[in-house]
Order: C-alpha cells, then sequence, then structure tokens
C-alpha cells in the first residue's frame, strides 16, 4: 500500500478475518504493518478483539464483585484505547485524501479543507472501520455457533440464519464505506475528525 492508497472493504475485512484465526490473537498481536494508517486499523481491531473478551469476563456470576470491577475498568481502557485508535484512523485518512490542514490534524481543532459544495458526512471513515471490525466479532462468535457438534440442529440453524444476516450487514457497510471514500477522493464528500473526549479516564 502507498501512501496515497485509501483501504477498501474487503481488504478491511481480509483483515479482520485473519487475525480473528490466529489463536495468539490478540494476546500476541502480530508485528505493526509498515503503513501508519494500517497500524492504526490494527489497533483499532486488537482494542475491540479484548474489549470483546474483557466485556464476557464480566458477565460471569460465579466470581465476586472485585473480579466484575477489575474486568469493568479494563473496559474502560480498551474503550478509549479504541476511540484513540479510531481518531488517528480518521486524522491519517483525511491527510491523505487531502481534507484537512495537516498540521492541525491531531489537535482538538483540525481544519477542513474540503472542497466547496462537498456533502458533509455525518459518520466518519474511521468509525465506519471500527464497526466493520465489531462486525468481523459477531461473525467470527456466530461461525463457531454455526460448527457446533455439542447444539442441536434448531440451534445450529438459527445460527446459520444469523451468520447470514450478519454477513449481509458487513457487505453494507463495507459498500457505503469504500463509496464515501470514492467521493471524498472524488472531492463530492468530507468528514472530519470528532472527538470523543472521554472524561472518565481523565484523571483531572
Amino acid at each position: 500500500m502507498t501512501p496515497n492508497d485509501l483501504p477498501t472493504a474487503a481488504a478491511l475485512t481480509a483483515l479482520h478475518d485473519r487475525l480473528l484465526a490466529d489463536a495468539a490473537w490478540p494476546g500476541q498481536p502480530p508485528a505493526a504493518p509498515d503503513d501508519a494508517l494500517w497500524q492504526w486499523i490494527q489497533t483499532n481491531h486488537r482494542c475491540n478483539s479484548l474489549l470483546w473478551a474483557e466485556e464476557d469476563l464480566a458477565r460471569r456470576t460465579t466470581v465476586g464483585a472485585a473480579d466484575i470491577a477489575a474486568n469493568k475498568r479494563a473496559i474502560d481502557g480498551y474503550n478509549q484505547a479504541r476511540n484513540d485508535a479510531t481518531e488517528r484512523i480518521d486524522e491519517l485518512l483525511l491527510v491523505r485524501l487531502g481534507l484537512v490542514d495537516p498540521a492541525s490534524a491531531a489537535t482538538d481543532a483540525p481544519r477542513s479543507t474540503a472542497p466547496a459544495g462537498a456533502r458533509l458526512n455525518s459518520e466518519t471513515a474511521g468509525s465506519m472501520i471500527d464497526r466493520l471490525s465489531i462486525l468481523a466479532l459477531k461473525v467470527h462468535a456466530m461461525r463457531q455457533q454455526c460448527a457446533r457438534t455439542d447444539a442441536d440442529g434448531a440451534h445450529v440453524a438459527a445460527s446459520q440464519g444469523k451468520l447470514a444476516r450478519l454477513e449481509q450487514q458487513r457487505a453494507d457497510l463495507g459498500g457505503c464505506l469504500d463509496a464515501l471514500l470514492a467521493d471524498a477522493r472524488a472531492g463530492r464528500a468530507y468528514f472530519k475528525v470528532y472527538r470523543q473526549f472521554k472524561m472518565y479516564n481523565d484523571p483531572r
């Protein structure tokens, strides 16, 4: 991927699925990609994967309150890191697209350089990539349910139906992302870096 290339839904889906199929993921992530944008895309997916696992632990009913409280604090940390990664993705995409002043991209008030007449998209490309990561986790989990040999046929059939709907949702979202990035490159659309300003992790 060259510095001017944009991620495609197909490439994102392939990366998300490949990482989830790795038995060492997310505990021992593979080497970071050379491209900074893909580094943050991989980081975002790792944060979502860790968040998913921690949320499973927080649902336990066989441990004490202190264990659940520790899970909740970990969830806050992973959620902050996930949001930070999403913002970095948006910054890098907007710089790559020439739609933000590069010197201001990482500040609290990035300056848009979108052309006059371009439509503002309410959802950022980074948030769509984040949603694709979450959908990859849902697809992965549902595929596991479809492969169960200890469940009855009704459960497996229901899981197969849910898997088909999840895959359609992912395809729909991926198509929307590809269209947004194509329109942004052509000057027809733009998005902004939206800071989340999560205060629960700010010691002040």
